[in-house]
């Protein structure tokens, strides 16, 4: 899921990565907010405001330091690219972007869309983008996702990898006409104008540089919605623009966005009528959902995968045997019985590091991962052993226990590593509160053991599933895993002028990837949403969100 790094440096010079609830104390909070708004902003009446659950974003809501799905979904909402993912089958379909032209794959042309504007009535230009991706980029603005401009010319002067910047702009933008750009690449990057769909991309009104820190307390886009109000930590309400100008205007009044620390909570919520969405149908409600929810719980293949990140900054756990432990560690895992019994098929056991979302020609392998994912105890304990054992006899799997239903999937993993291991502790859950603290402690390296590491695409790319965690020094390589002959191969890979041979050296990228066991991967995730008999046409679209502008209300 995405994503999750805080402040990240960027890869090595030369080398440009690409690209990752109400608690029960705060539903009167909730209440009162959902009853102030519901007439508020947009013109619409509370009849047509949708009401979802929400996690508090662990990153300050701006395009360029946003990479975590809670704070993607707003982005989505309040924010128009050059290029959208079409909410049905992912692919990149143009929507600011009136062209986007290249000769030779490192050179692009890009003629933005007369017509559109921010919500404050400012004019979308050229500039707009050249300006947000400019400030993007800068080292000195602690971007999270300032290497998506990685492969920019000039990434290296404004973002180098160590020392200060030696340049406030990037050599490869250049402004030439009102609604004109170019971008020069530092090297060939064939589909790079499909990663133009990502909100890191999106493009930024004079507010934002004017008034930085009143924009963050409500934040100005060009998308359907606009922010009506945002208390952090409890709610947020979005309301409708009547002068939205794209194609996909909202077919509600609003959606007002309730934080909750627990999924279950947030499904009881639902039940009882207070609230119309949830986008997280927690674990332990499957076996009842069908009953709970008739013709209103949704079901359907997403492009996430479920992983286990080691943290390599730690020499206990990179050593020269680590493969074999880590390899052990996978063979430990009895997958099919973990997605039967407490996902209730809701995932599938990973085969590969991808997902199916994006077919065998896009990059999915059904055979990529082989043996080193098949249950296999007798083998598990043989490779952990010659791999050094346990570091210290014993571990701990990290996770965020505010939402996703993690506790029960990590606990299962470790009695499989026990049961396989014939070790009654040597695998436990280490529970962190609340997925900020859970990032915090990522981001500063402070993992002492494998922990969880989910992730959700961010276009439907092979490279994305690859480049963004497991390059070195990428944004969210978490565990800090580098391993030359997989860097190398991913920069083949994104010269590739022909997509199907880049697709090819992608997967040659990700054997090394298995054969050293970087991350284990568990299963690929189903989005899984249920709404109350008020709302109707609710979807998710390939990255498992909620298609908030589509849902109508009764």
């Amino acid at each position: 899921m995405r994503r999750t790094p805080l402040l990240r440096r960027g890869p090595r010079p030369g080398r440009p990565p690409l690209l990752r609830r109400v608690s029960p104390l705060l539903a009167p909070m909730a209440a009162l907010l959902l009853t102030a708004t519901a007439c508020g902003g947009g013109g619409g009446t509370a009849q047509g405001v949708v009401s979802a659950s929400w996690g508090d974003p662990a990153n300050p809501l701006e395009p360029a330091n946003t990479n975590e799905v809670q704070g993607g979904k707003v982005m989505d909402m309040i924010f128009r690219g050059l290029k959208r993912y079409d909410p049905r089958t992912g692919r990149a379909q143009d929507m600011l972007a009136e062209r986007i032209e290249t000769t030779d794959s490192t050179t692009f042309a890009v003629t933005v869309r007369d017509g559109w504007t921010f919500s404050n009535g400012e004019k979308v230009t050229a500039r707009s983008f050249v300006d947000a991706w400019n400030y993007g980029a800068d080292l000195r603005n602690n971007q999270r996702n300032a290497y998506f401009f990685g492969y920019i010319e000039g990434y290296d002067k404004v973002h180098p990898d160590s020392g200060e910047p030696t340049a406030t702009t990037l050599s490869g933008l250049t402004v030439t006409g009102e609604r004109t750009f170019t971008v020069r690449l530092s090297q060939k990057f064939s589909t790079w104008p499909d990663t133009l769909g990502y909100a890191a991309f999106a493009p930024l009104p004079r507010a934002f540089f004017d008034d930085h820190a009143a924009w963050l307390k409500k934040p100005i886009g060009n998308g359907p919605y606009t922010v009506d109000s945002y208390a952090r930590g409890s709610a947020m309400s979005l309301r409708t623009r009547d002068d939205y100008p794209g194609p996909d205007r909202a077919r509600n009044s609003g959606v007002d966005l309730i934080v909750y620390t627990d999924n279950n909570t947030a499904y009881t919520a639902l039940l009882s009528g207070n609230l119309d969405l949830v986008d997280d149908v927690p674990a332990a409600q499957l076996r009842n959902v069908h009953k709970d929810l008739p013709g209103r719980y949704i079901n359907t293949p997403a492009g996430i995968i479920q992983t286990l990140a080691f943290p390599y900054y730690d020499p206990a756990w990179n050593t020269p045997d680590g493969a074999k432990l880590r390899t052990g560690l996978s063979r430990a895992i009895d997958r099919a019985q973990i997605t039967q019994t407490i996902f209730r098929d809701t995932r599938t056991p990973a085969k590969d590091w991808t997902s199916p979302v994006l077919g065998t020609d896009g990059g999915f392998s059904p055979t990529l991962c082989g043996d080193a994912c098949v249950h296999d105890p007798a083998e598990a304990r043989r490779l952990v052993a010659e791999g050094g054992g346990i570091p210290g006899g014993r571990m701990t799997i990290t996770y965020n226990a505010d939402t996703g239903s993690h506790k029960e999937w990590v606990d299962a993993v470790c009695n499989s590593i026990n049961n396989a291991l014939g070790q009654d502790s040597a695998c436990v859950g280490n529970p962190v509160g609340t997925f900020a603290d859970f990032r915090n402690q990522i981001t500063q390296s402070k993992m002492s053991g494998p922990f969880r590491a989910g992730w959700q695409m961010d276009y439907p790319l092979i490279q994305n599933f690859l480049q963004p965690l497991y390059y070195t020094n990428a944004s969210s390589n978490d565990g800090k895993w580098s391993n030359k002959d997989f860097d190398r191969l991913v920069d083949q890979a994104n010269a590739e002028s022909d997509p199907q041979a880049a697709v090819r050296t992608f997967q040659q990228a990700e054997g090394v990837l298995r054969d050293q066991m970087g991350a284990i991967p568990l299963w690929y995730q189903n989005g899984s949403a249920g709404y109350s008999p008020r709302v109707s046409h609710v979807a998710l679209n390939p990255f498992s969100v909620p298609v908030y502008n589509e849902i109508t209300v009764s």
